[in-house]
Parts: C-alpha cells; structure tokens; sequence
C-alpha cells in the first residue's frame, strides 16, 4: 500500500479556553474521495485550512510528501487582486506553459465564464464558478473544496460532479449538498467533539455508520457526567430521530407522488382524495396557458398547471431561467404576458425571508418569537414558546439570550422557527437551503415533511428535492416549463426518456369505416339562474363562516384555556373544524363557478 500524501497526528487547536481540536490523526491517500462531516461549528473549514497548511494549530504534527501539491477553494474567495476571469483563475497555474493558459481558456468556456469579465462586476454565483475553476486547472495533489456547490445551479452542480469523478488526484470535500457527497465520495472524516473518526466508505454509509457509534456510546456511558449529554444531545439525538421518522414520511411522500402523478396524466379529471389542509379550498392555484417574456427573452410560454391543497411542487432551472419570476406569477404578484392564473380564496401565503430581517440582533432570543404571553402560536395552534424552541434543537437556557449571542446557524434555526410559526397555508420558499448546515437542513426537512398546507420550492439541492416535493416543474430553455411528477431523480429519468426514447410512430392504423363521433351535449352558452344565484351568495357565506371561525381561533388562542377547561377546549376545536370543511366547500364551489363565468365570458 502506498503511504499516504498528508497526516496529521496529534494536532490541537484551542479557541480562547476551548479545545477545538484535540489529539486529531488523520491520513490523505492518493485516492481518497473524502467527505469531511459534522455539526455546525464544530471545526470542519477550520481542519481543512490545517490540511492546507494556512493555519498553525497549537501542537501536533503535520507532514505532507516531498512535492505534494494541495489547493484549497474556500466559502468566500477574495478575487480583488484580479482584474478579470482569466487572470484569476491563471494564478491557480502550477507551471505557465502556453498549453497551461490554453487550459484556462478551455475551463473558462466550460463553465460559462466570460475570460474578460471583471471581478468586481461578478455575483456570488459567477464568482464561485471562477473559484472551481481556478482549482480545476490546477496541477494539485489534493484538492480542499469547502461547499463548492453554494450558489450553483443543478447544471453547473452536475458538471461539476462529472469533472471531479475524473479528478486524479485525493478529494477532500465540505458540502451540505447530499446528493454530491453520495455520488463522489468513498470514505468519510466525522469530526464530532474535537476528534475525526474514519470511515473507509462514503458519505451514503454515513448516517447508519453514525447512528450506530451513537447509539453504543450510550449505552456505555449512561452514567457519564451531564455535560457530554448537554454539548451533544441537541444534535445527536435529532439524528437518530430523524432516521426513524423519515422512513414513514418517505412512504407518504411516495403515496403524494402517485396522486400527483394520475392529477397530472389526467388534465381536467384532478381530485385530492385526502384533506390535507383546513383554511384554503382544494384548488390553490391554476395558471392556463400563461406567457412572459423580458424583451426577446422568452422566460415560459403557453404553461398551464393546476395546484391542489397539500401538493408540494419543485421549481428548477439554471440561474436566469426566470424561477423567480415563475413563482411571481403564480402567486399573483406579477401578471402574465398572456394566460390568466386563479387563485383560491382565503390564501394566506408566507414567503421564506433570508435576508433575516425578522430578527434583530438586540431582541433576545424569547423576545424574537413572543408578543408577550408565553405562549407561541404555530399555524393556529397554541405551544410554549420553550417547546417550540427544543423543536429547533434550542436548549432551554438559551432562550433569554440575545441574538447577538447566536451562531449563524442558530439564527439561521431561530429564523425558521419564527417564519414557519405564522399562520398559512401556502410556503413559498425562494432557494432555502442557499448557506445552510446540513443539521438546520434536516431541520427544515422535518418541519416542510410535517406541513400540512401547499408548498412551491425553489432549489438546487437534488436530494432535497427528492425527499420533499410532490412534483417537478423544469423550466427547460427557450420558453419551455414541463411539470413532472416526483421529485428531481423523477424528473431527470422521465425527460431522459423523453428526449432520448424512440419516437414510435402511431401503430394502430385506422379502420375503413370510421367509428361515428360520439354524442355530446350541447355546451352551455350562459350560466344557469341556479348558477347565477350561487355566485351571487356564496361569498356572503364565506364571509360569514370566515368570522365564525376567526372568533373561534381568538377563543382557542387564549393561552390558559386548555388547562382552564379542556373539554370547552376540544368543543371549539371540533367546531372549528366543521366550520373549516364548510369553508373549504363554499369556497371550491365558489371557485369552479367563477372558471365556468370566465370561459363562457
């Protein structure tokens, strides 16, 4: 066996009084394909950069072979020495050769980078591509990439994915992203309380290989001082409960997928078998043969999808393709250049704001989700604010801390748990796993899988989007958006067939004698008084049930009555209940009546 390119042995590394690292051995093979994992804040860019050799820990020793080159992409590359593409990714050149500079050309091309644009022109997704593509070119040993995925689109994702499988030389790879961790890695580095355990397989064994150490230390040291379990319970134990809870939610996810499947085969004939959400009607959103374009840019063109209560529908596309704009046209913020779009009554739609400007850094974390009671309410229901909290992995003795206090990732948790409180059933989120650690993306995995109202979602993140949405909307180039149904390994098989399928010509020839057509019924030319009468009443009724039932939410949030008197607790639910069913009744007979007004308008 050959020895290995770098070690670390024995490093130490302390911040202030804490040990960030303490006794860590590591080894680098030349063809180790490697996943470093663990919480957040636990040290991972940290050990890369003592890989790298641009941090000095505090003791041990690290040894790399003679004329071992390593190159390191970090989060936030700094291009300001740069006056353009090209000379920022040639400084990556190990030797300038003229076949050398030809190679950044070529990279360049590749990934879609203009060699003379400028760098202080760039975004943050043009400056991650020049980044890969600077340590790309170069000639290295072992390549650091720290979240390489940040910012890209699943095209780029997914080159970058097919270059690195080629990559001769060791990986070391930091990603949140799941779906590019299983499909290039072959061993894993846990770093977990200041040690690396190895793992000689990928990042796919991880969580059973994790789950398993986890689940024998405590059994061993169950009677271990309180601390260790304080430090690691919020993180360790959400691991093994997610992976039991995920199998029973994957299997509904599955059942959602084949309803979603025969709503989309069958234009027209769409039904929700199951009541998933009690405010909105059945048909949430249904956009006919819409169009929008931004001068000669065509962003969709004749797009017609119908949204049911409870469906959770995917938006992909490159960067640019118009997403954003998709997800405005739904939601009624911007009107289609032809088309119409409905939406159902009594929508109330949350958008997923990460900008965190919901929360101020001199609230203190009680403070941020609180109107004063202690007592939160989460979609309509009444919880303790400190129950909510451990609901986001918070321990108790953090509540009256301020923001200010918090790590990115707790605010990022903090930020979650105050938007997804609000009452509603319609989530749109804009790209949330954009910047976030892989524990308050199972977070938020966990808290969407349980939602119970219609969520359109934008994102890049392939695994993520397979184990949440219902279908997948592709905005494909040119104009062209194509519902699928399932998730994105769903939608990449199914366009593969159909772009890559033989196209059968019709094999069942016509008969000599034509079948006669059937009969139809003459079609309505204008709606009937019955018709006429319903329209004209039924937003009254849904007015009138709509009061009813805020004055029942009113009653229900006070935060003392379910402990005042349970059964008038329960009695007022059960009313709000029926109350809801009759409103989501009115408001789809409502609905399809007005459809019917429209098309014979």
């Amino acid at each position: 066996m050959a020895p290995p390119l770098l070690t670390l042995t024995e490093m130490t590394l302390r911040f202030g009084a804490n040990p960030l690292f303490k006794g860590v051995d590591l080894a680098i093979g030349a063809t180790d394909r490697i996943s470093l994992v663990g919480r957040n804040g636990a040290g991972k860019s940290t050990l890369m950069k003592i890989i790298h050799g641009t941090v000095e820990p505090d003791g041990g020793e690290r040894f790399i072979q003679p004329g071992c080159h390593v190159t390191y992409l970090e989060q936030d590359p700094d291009l300001s020495r740069y006056k353009n593409a090209h000379d920022y990714v040639a400084s990556g050149l190990v030797s300038s050769s003229e076949h050398d500079k030809f190679q950044v050309d070529i990279i360049l091309a590749e990934i879609g980078l203009d060699a003379e644009m400028a760098t202080g022109t760039m975004s943050g997704g043009e400056k991650r591509r020049a980044a890969i593509a600077r340590a790309l070119v170069s000639e290295t040993d072992i390549l650091l990439l720290d979240e390489p995925t940040n910012h890209l689109d699943i095209a780029t994702i997914e080159w970058l994915e097919e270059r690195l499988k080629s990559w001769r030389g060791a990986l070391v790879l930091i990603s949140h992203d799941r779906a590019f961790l299983n499909n290039l890695t072959n061993t894993t580095f846990w770093l977990d309380r200041g040690i690396v355990r190895r793992l000689d397989k990928g990042f796919s064994h991880f969580e059973n290989w994790s789950e398993t150490i986890l689940e024998q230390e405590a059994t061993e040291r169950a009677k271990l001082d309180k601390l260790i379990e304080k430090e690691t319970d919020w993180s360790h134990k959400g691991i093994t409960a997610r992976r039991k809870r995920n199998m029973g939610r994957m299997r509904k996810l599955w059942d959602l997928r084949e309803k979603r499947a025969e709503q989309i085969a069958v234009t027209g004939s769409a039904r929700l078998t199951a009541d998933s959400g009690k405010t909105s009607g059945k048909k949430v959103i249904e956009a006919h043969k819409i169009s929008a374009a931004y001068g000669d840019n065509v962003i969709l063109k004749d797009f017609s999808v119908k949204i049911l209560r409870g469906d959770r529908v995917g938006i992909i596309g490159p960067n640019g393709a118009g997403k954003t704009t998709l997800l405005k046209l739904l939601t009624g913020q911007q009107i289609p250049d032809q088309g119409r779009v409905k939406l159902g009554t009594n929508i109330e739609a949350t958008f997923l704001d990460q900008n965190r400007s919901l929360i101020k850094d001199t609230a203190t974390v009680w403070e941020t989700l609180s109107d004063g009671s202690d007592h939160i309410m989460v979609r309509g229901h009444p919880k303790h604010i400190i129950s909510y909290l451990k609901d986001f992995l918070f321990d108790a003795s953090q509540a009256h801390s301020p923001v200010s206090s918090l790590s990115g990732g707790e605010k990022n948790r903090l930020l979650l748990a105050k938007t997804l409180a609000q009452p509603t059933n319609l989530l749109i989120l804009d790209e949330p796993t954009n910047d976030l650690d892989m524990d308050t993306l199972d977070l938020l995995q966990d808290v969407l899988s349980d939602y119970d109202g219609t969520l359109l979602l934008v994102s890049h993140d392939r695994d993520f989007l397979d184990r949440l949405v219902t279908s997948t909307i592709a905005m494909e180039g040119n104009g062209d958006v194509r519902e699928y149904p399932g998730g994105y390994s769903d939608y990449a098989r199914q366009r593969k067939n159909r772009l890559d399928g033989p196209k059968k010509k019709n094999d069942s020839k016509p008969t000599k004698s034509k079948p006669e057509k059937a009969r139809t019924a003459p079609k309505a030319k204008k709606l009937t008084y019955k018709h006429q009468y319903a329209l004209e009443n039924l937003p009254k009724e849904i007015d009138q049930i709509t009061r009813q039932i805020e004055t029942l939410e009113n009653q229900l949030a006070e935060p003392d009555l379910y402990s005042r008197d349970p059964d008038l607790f329960n009695k007022k639910m059960k009313e709000l209940e029926k109350y809801s069913s009759q409103l989501a009744e009115k408001e789809d007979e409502w609905l399809e009546l007005e459809i019917l007004r429209e098309e014979l308008e």
